[in-house]
């Protein structure tokens, strides 16, 4: 069997600890397994092809740094979704930051998007607020929401994922969406 035989029939658990050991092959092979994933991730989160395709690569070289992180205790699908899904928040993080102005008594001005007449209504604002009630959000509404609506697994995949029940997914989920219209709600 040849190296590349093996780097396909490997696990990504395997793949892992190859690659964090410096081989190379074996990162390529993560790569061409799970790059698909990630850009749709990515895609999903920030609605813009290019800002994904930039994404998915910042995400595979922060990969390779954290691969000897990976202690194989769930999917590896699981953690590198966790660490994608991360890695675009905090670019949404720091995106709001670098968009920040003061004047020149230290005052952030109030910031309006062009055309809005209500800037409490501007994107990123938006996101910052929903991001902010999402972590508010109980333990198991939050993980069933960010895997379904936000990452965009069916119920079938979160109940496997989660080792529950269809029913229970699709009612964590129904429960999630209620609270989160409650805290954003409290927000107007």
């Amino acid at each position: 069997m040849t190296a590349n035989e093996t780097k396909t029939t490997a696990s990504d658990y395997e793949l892992a600890q190859a690659a964090s050991g410096g081989d190379m092959d074996a990162f390529e092979a993560l790569y061409v397994r799970h790059h698909r994933r990630v850009y749709s991730l990515c895609l999903r989160m920030v609605a813009n092809v290019t800002e994904a395709e930039d994404l998915t690569q910042e995400v595979f070289v922060h990969l390779f740094r954290k691969l000897g992180s990976f202690r194989g205790e769930s999917a590896f699908t699981t953690w590198l979704h966790r660490l994608t899904v991360n890695h675009v928040l905090m670019h949404f993080r720091k995106r709001g930051v670098r968009l920040e102005r003061t004047t020149e008594e230290g005052d952030v001005p109030e910031q309006v998007e062009v055309g809005s007449n209500r800037p409490e209504s501007m994107p990123v604002i938006d996101r910052i607020a929903l991001d902010k009630a999402i972590g508010q959000l109980p333990p198991g509404y939050r993980t069933v929401f960010v895997l379904h609506d936000v990452e965009g697994y069916e119920h079938e995949e979160v109940a496997n994922l989660l080792g529950c029940s269809v029913g229970t997914s699709k009612s964590q989920l129904h429960k999630a969406r209620m609270r989160l219209r409650q805290l954003l709600n409290q927000r107007v």
